[in-house]
Order: structure tokens, then C-alpha cells, then sequence
């Protein structure tokens, strides 16, 4: 007699269980590493400089391991788009507001929408079905990073162009996500990185170019933002946040975007001295219980989920 399914066990390979983990704390460390950068350079040079580094990286490995690349028009249309979303739109758009003055929190409280609005549109783009117990986890984790963002008193006023493109970028990395679950095709990491770094910086030089004076002051603490937005946010976050993505539903993965304004206040605590209130730890509690009951796995069967 088979065995109840119930009982299944799960058979995640290790990478797939670490990858949450690993992705949040790597994606959070890059708003402080990108405001070290952003010091020195201005936002689309600073941008361009990144992407061109990965792909000096990149197009070496894809010469030695000869990944097989996207087959048919298609496939290389949806990887250019994912690209652009998120490599040119969400990161152009991050970058450019943090020049203009938008403080960290404000930003960040608006990219904490993002979970929200995959909630929102994965059912109809998707057909992903987002019940009562993940929208009860989605709500809590919006409160956390809520809760984490005022007690640090990092709202601030918001300009009308800081606002434009803070919400820019919220539909960049929006758009991105659903758009990679729905069109995703499982691509070598190396081919899709290649592909869509080449794309962003094919689009992003000319703005740079056009807007700016291109003007870097290499210092030390340029390096390092670079080495760790090349290495950490580049080539390890955004490979496993898609990785995730198509490998799981999007509504559960966008969930971790609630933990990255608690985790990034947290890594400025600890790099750069920054004040950490007890309401901030406790807003972080929160989040964390509301991302744990949004990203519970559904019991086959169960009618909610």
C-alpha cells in the first residue's frame, strides 16, 4: 500500500533550506554598502561601474563552463526583461533616491510594500492562490518593519521626486519578481546573470552618460562597497531570489522583503555604530512571526493556505 502523502518527506536540497537566510542577510547588508558607495560616485555611474565589474567576472566563467544559453527569441526577451526591471529600474531608481536625500526609512518602508502587492496580483498573474493565514503573516510582517522603521525615526520627509522614484523602484522589483515566477525558465545562473547585467548596463550607461559626469573618487571605502554589492548583492542575492522564486510561490518569497529593513538596521548597528531602540527590536519580532506564518509550507490537501 502506498504511503499516506501526508508523511512525505521533504527532499529540499540543502542550498534551497540556507537560501532565505543567506539572501536576506547578504540583500540587507547592501543598503549600508551602497550608501558608503554612493558617497564617491554618482548613483548611475556608481551603477554602471558595478554592473561592468560582474560581467568582467561573469563572461570568463561563461567561456570556461559553456552554460547553455536561452533557446528561441522568447526566452531571451523574458531574461532581458527581468533584467530590466530589476537590475536597471528597482536598483537606478534605489540608488538615485538615496542621492536626492531620501533617508533609508522612508525608502524602505515603501519597498516594504512589495510583499503586499505580489500578495495582491500573484492570484491573477500567477494563479497563485494567497489565502487568510499567509495574508495574517503578510500584515504582520508589513507592522514589523513599520514598527522597526519609526522607532529609529528614520521616516523623514519625503520630497515629490523622492516619492516618484521610490515607487519607481517598487514597481521595478514588483514587476521583476511576478514576471520571473510567471515567464522564468531555468536557466545556468551564470547565462541568466550574463544576459541580464548586460542588458541593465546597455540601458543604464547611456542615462549615466547623458546626466551625469561621471566623476569617481576611488577610495578604499569605494572598494569595498563594490566587492561586497559585486559579490554579496549581485552574484549570490539576486541569483537565490530568483532561484527561490521560481522554485517556490512568489507571495511566500516576497515575504523576506518584511525582514529587510529590521536586518539592515541591525547590520548598521553592529558596522556602523547606529542606535538600535527596544521598540525597533521589538517591531523585529513582529516581522519576524509574520514572515515564519507567511512562509509555512500548505499541507497537501488543505484548503487554505
Amino acid at each position: 500500500m502506498a504511503a499516506p502523502e501526508s508523511i512525505a518527506v521533504d527532499k529540499r536540497p540543502l542550498w534551497l533550506a540556507l537560501a532565505p537566510a543567506i539572501f536576506l542577510l547578504f540583500w540587507s547588508g547592501g543598503y549600508v554598502f551602497a550608501k558608503f558607495g554612493l558617497a564617491h560616485a554618482e548613483p548611475i555611474t556608481f551603477l554602471a561601474i558595478r554592473y561592468a565589474i560582474v560581467l568582467t567576472i561573469l563572461l570568463p566563467l561563461a567561456l570556461v563552463l559553456r552554460p547553455r544559453w536561452p533557446r528561441g527569441r522568447a526566452q531571451w526577451g523574458h531574461l532581458a526583461v527581468v533584467g530590466l526591471l530589476i537590475q536597471g529600474l528597482y536598483f537606478g531608481l534605489c540608488y538615485w533616491s538615496f542621492k536626492l536625500g531620501i533617508s533609508a526609512g522612508s525608502l524602505a518602508l515603501i519597498l516594504a510594500l512589495q510583499p503586499v502587492l505580489v500578495a495582491i496580483l500573484a492570484p491573477r498573474l500567477t494563479a497563485e492562490r494567497v489565502g487568510a493565514r499567509r495574508w495574517l503573516g503578510l500584515g504582520l510582517g508589513l507592522l514589523g518593519a513599520a514598527v522597526v522603521i519609526a522607532a529609529k525615526s528614520e521616516i523623514g520627509a519625503t520630497s515629490f521626486m523622492f516619492l516618484v522614484c521610490a515607487i519607481g523602484a517598487l514597481a521595478g522589483i514588483t514587476g521583476g519578481t511576478i514576471y520571473e515566477k510567471r515567464y522564468g525558465y531555468p536557466h545556468h545562473p551564470v547565462t541568466s546573470n550574463v544576459v541580464q547585467y548586460a542588458v541593465a548596463l546597455a540601458a543604464i550607461l547611456p542615462v549615466a552618460l547623458a546626466t551625469e559626469t561621471l566623476e569617481v573618487q576611488w577610495t578604499g571605502e569605494l572598494v569595498i562597497s563594490l566587492a561586497y554589492l559585486v559579490i554579496a548583492n549581485s552574484l549570490i542575492s539576486l541569483t537565490l531570489l530568483l532561484l527561490m522564486v521560481r522554485r517556490g510561490e512568489v507571495s511566500k518569497v516576497s515575504a523576506l522583503f518584511f525582514l529587510v529593513p529590521p536586518t539592515a538596521a541591525l547590520i548598521a548597528w553592529l558596522v556602523l555604530d547606529e542606535t538600535m531602540p527596544p521598540l525597533a527590536l521589538l517591531g523585529m519580532a513582529v516581522a519576524t512571526v509574520g514572515v515564519a506564518i507567511a512562509s509555512r509550507p500548505v499541507p497537501r490537501g488543505a484548503g487554505v493556505s
